[in-house]
């Protein structure tokens, strides 16, 4: 790195300055524009710099510069005795700082190579994993949507009254499981109906009046010996689904975070996530799509 002043440095540059030398980096100090100075200014300022930045810049590493020098003003007077002034370009005076840089490089080159190596993994292991984490989330999506229309179904078409609850339940069971396995986080049959029992006791707390109409639809089956299915499936149905969109919604932070619920806890993380989707629009969509597959 190549910490550039024009001058003595400030407070503030001197800070600055500190801060970079902490990341153990080759580190350069440039004193640029010294054209502007005479020859014995330049010496006496690369001296004070030096001293400023002892400890934190070696002093064979503090050098002077001129990477866009002032033109030269060149002042002719002619044989009539008038002047004519012209302005000549001057070429960038950078050969100390070049010859550093070299001596780095031939002195450090190899681990500066391997540094830059490793940013270059690092940065390629970061884009595969970003990549990774996408594809996961498509098909943990596609996982919850496929088991959202098979409880809906299931649901609704079971006459049982109280059963279509108890096959629901297990459905959510293989999807969590199936889930561990799309984020690498593999579980076991009990360690998901604890997570699904932990999600579900916050669900009854935060939406107690759905439930209470899961219920009552799935006791009408009973009483009208499944002659209400008609009636009740598609409603009861839709309702099944918005748990189940819930319950794989929590389960997939569950697992994101590494089997941890974060410093919320669980009723935190449920709230948020029922805070986050529309239950009107999933229940008027999950209803459409689930008397559509009955009717197929």
């Amino acid at each position: 790195m190549i910490f550039v002043v024009d001058g003595d440095m400030t407070q503030s540059e001197l800070s600055a300055l500190a801060t970079l030398a902490k990341t153990q980096r080759p580190l350069l100090l440039a004193l640029n524009k010294a054209d502007r100075y005479t020859p014995d200014e330049r010496t006496r300022l690369l001296a004070r710099l030096r001293e400023h930045a002892a400890g934190l810049v070696r002093s064979e590493d503090v050098v002077s510069c001129a990477a866009l020098p002032a033109e030269r003003i060149v002042v002719q007077i002619g044989t009539d005795g008038r002047e004519t002034e012209t302005r000549a370009a001057q070429s960038p005076d950078v050969a100390a700082l070049d010859a550093r840089l070299r001596d780095i490089s031939t002195r450090e080159g190899k681990t500066l190579a391997a540094l830059n190596a490793g940013l270059f993994a690092g940065d390629l292991s970061d884009r595969v994993a970003e990549r990774v984490a996408a594809a996961r989330r498509d098909l943990s999506a596609r996982v919850i949507r496929n088991y959202c229309l098979a409880k809906g179904v299931a649901v609704a078409l079971n006459p049982v009254p109280v059963a279509d609850l108890l096959a629901a339940a297990s459905l959510d069971v293989a999807m969590v499981l199936h889930l561990g396995k799309v984020y690498g986080v593999p579980l076991t049959r009990a360690e998901a109906g604890t997570l699904i029992a932990t999600i579900c006791a916050q669900l009854a707390a935060l939406m107690g009046a759905i439930w209470g109409v899961h219920l009552v639809a799935s006791a009408l089956k009973g009483v009208s010996a499944g002659l209400s299915t008609v009636v009740t499936a598609g409603a009861q149905g839709a309702l099944a689904w918005y748990a189940t969109e819930l319950v794989g919604r929590a389960a997939e932070r569950y697992l994101l975070q590494g089997k941890s619920w974060g410093d919320g806890g669980a009723k935190r993380a449920v709230a948020e996530i029922l805070a986050s989707l529309d239950r009107d629009s999933i229940l008027r969509d999950a209803r459409r799509l689930i008397l559509a597959r009955l009717r197929a």
